[in-house]
């Protein structure tokens, strides 16, 4: 049998602990790290970690570490000081990178005398690491600065992503919908902007239009106006789907919201009986779908698919994403998906109230979804009905579990409502048609002149028709 080596781009990931963060929650972190590069592509051939008191060196780990991290990439493993020196040729422009290369180089030179890596290594010790795989990429688990990130590639010789250019790089080749493109545009070139470099040189200037401007200030300059310009369109299709959204607000809807892959794609599917896309990658989905119960309820019964959460969600993508979470904020109900086979599921549980929190989401009627029950055994089914009774313990594959999930909707639902005989005329048009259609016709009886119906109905659906068709 020939062994063939995967084509995938291998990739080292490295996480900073600081004192803040326990080993636990480091190493949670830096697997949920390996589920984004894995979902971008690459092979993760080892991970690191490394306590330090903060993140802020101008090389974020030791200089041991960094020599160690070299040993996978094949770079020098450390910066020469050209590089954070301050550059004696300064002008518009240069002068705020100048000053962070200088103030940087001070505080790493300050920081490692301090607090000395615990894992230092010399030259003469690296003999050990000659067996390493060689790396394409390295991924820190925190955010680095544009100075941090420039001497971290020049030290290791390979490309360096922080863990919000990561996420980044996932929206972008997820996104399928002209809105969700232009939403992650934005954050990219957000991202992208501070970490631009000089093309030719700090000094050198442009001929012609932005005459005096760098290279590097043009290029900026453009970024600025593209992101203008990619907000002046959004805000247009904003407009058109807030529009969408006003025309179906008297109507009941239930929004899905939870952590990224937890199943809320699947769970929307098996209760709306639509071809939702499924995949078991982190950011399947992130377009709003809208779709009806089914069986079709009376009244209708919307259900949202909304982006799934993740921790340390960059902020640009939180505010470029807020439209898409109106739908929660405009939900009659919400259900928390969760990955009950997830050992991390109720920090998960967490990030997304946190979320929901800053786009507003407080009075909302909402209950847990407890999902993937199929991949539990029984000592985890019974912890988890004892710490969340109220929950519903479901595997979307399963279409009892799913048929009783749609009657606990419904359920919640027809608890504000009330019970009402309506008088439709047989010469009254449409009203008929409007009974049967917004509301639940428990009864009905025939006279001579038109129909009574027993509905349960919303208060307001029935005061709409009243209005609508004259009726005392």
């Amino acid at each position: 049998m020939i062994k063939t080596e995967s084509l995938r781009p291998k990739a080292l990931l490295v996480s900073v602990k600081t004192p803040k963060v326990s080993i636990e929650e480091a190493e949670e972190s830096l697997a949920e790290l390996e589920r984004l590069a894995t979902t971008l592509g690459f092979d993760v051939v080892a991970k690191e970690i490394q306590s330090r008191p903060n993140t802020l060196a101008g090389l974020v780990v030791g200089e041991g570490k960094l020599k160690e991290l070299a040993g996978y990439t094949g770079g020098p493993g450390y910066v020469k000081q050209a590089s954070f020196a301050k550059k004696t040729k300064a002008g518009p422009g240069s002068k705020e990178e100048d000053q962070e290369d200088e103030s940087e180089s001070d505080f790493e030179e300050d920081f490692d005398e301090k607090f000395p890596s615990d894992e230092y290594m010399r030259d003469d010790d690296l003999s050990d690491l000659e067996e390493k795989p060689q790396v394409e990429a390295v991924m820190f688990d925190c955010d680095l600065s544009p100075s941090q990130m420039r001497n971290l590639e020049n030290a290791l010789a390979v490309e360096v992503l922080d863990r919000s250019g990561v996420i980044i790089e996932i929206f972008s080749r997820h996104a399928r919908t002209r809105t969700a493109k232009l939403q992650v545009e934005i954050a990219r070139l957000n991202y992208l902007a501070p970490r631009l470099r000089e093309k030719g040189g700090p000094s050198e200037r442009q001929a012609g239009q932005g005459s005096g401007e760098s290279s590097l200030e043009l290029d900026r300059r453009n970024i600025r106006d593209r992101v203008t310009e990619l907000k002046d369109e959004l805000a247009k299709v904003q407009r058109e789907q807030e529009s969408r959204r006003s025309v179906r607000s008297d109507q009941l809807c239930v929004a899905l919201v939870g952590y990224t892959n937890a199943g809320k794609s699947s769970t929307m599917r098996a209760l709306t009986g639509s071809e939702v896309l499924v995949q078991d990658k982190l950011f399947a989905t992130l377009d709003t779908t809208v779709r009806a119960l089914h069986p079709e309820t009376h009244p209708r019964i919307l259900v949202t698919d909304t982006v799934g959460f993740i921790k340390k969600l960059p902020h640009d993508l939180v505010a470029s994403f807020h439209s898409t979470l109106d739908e929660a904020l405009n939900a009659s109900l919400l259900l928390y998906v969760v990955d009950a086979s997830d050992p991390t599921f109720e920090s998960q549980l967490e990030t997304t109230q946190e979320v929901l929190g800053e786009v507003g989401v407080e009075d909302t009627p909402k209950f847990i979804v407890l999902n993937k029950d199929d991949n539990l055994n029984d000592v985890q089914r019974a912890r988890l009905k004892r710490d969340y009774p109220d929950a519903e313990l479901i595997s979307s594959r399963n279409p009892d579990d799913i048929k009783r999930l749609r009657e606990r909707i419904i359920t919640v639902f027809e608890k504000d409502m009330v019970e009402e005989d309506v008088f439709a005329p047989y010469s009254m048009k449409g009203i008929v048609g409007e009974i049967r259609s917004s509301m639940r016709v428990v009864g009905e009886r025939y006279q001579g002149d038109g129909v009574i119906f027993r509905v349960r109905a919303r208060l307001e659906d029935l005061n709409r028709l009243k209005k609508k068709f004259h009726i005392e």
